[in-house]
């Protein structure tokens, strides 16, 4: 299971910069179409809200690769 888990931290870290880029090119391409203000505003809060998001799920998948998730509080292994 740690070896999964390590595995998709390297998952969650590739695809933190990869959502942010594909982000920012449709907003880029959305407002290049329709380049009025309603259009800028509105993509500029979503790449303004996403990118810490996306941030967050890099710093997840960091603590996935070194193995903080390995033994969680309340967690029995007996079972």
């Amino acid at each position: 299971m740690s070896r999964l888990k390590k595995l998709f931290g390297v998952l969650w870290i590739a695809l933190g910069p990869a959502a942010i880029w594909y982000l920012v090119r449709t907003a880029a391409a959305e407002i290049g179409k329709n380049p009025v203000i309603d259009t800028k505003i509105q993509w500029g809060v979503f790449v303004v809200v996403f990118i810490p998001i996306a941030i967050g799920l890099m710093i997840f998948g960091w603590y996935a690769l070194q193995g903080e998730y390995e033994h969680l509080p309340g967690r029995s292994d007996e079972l």
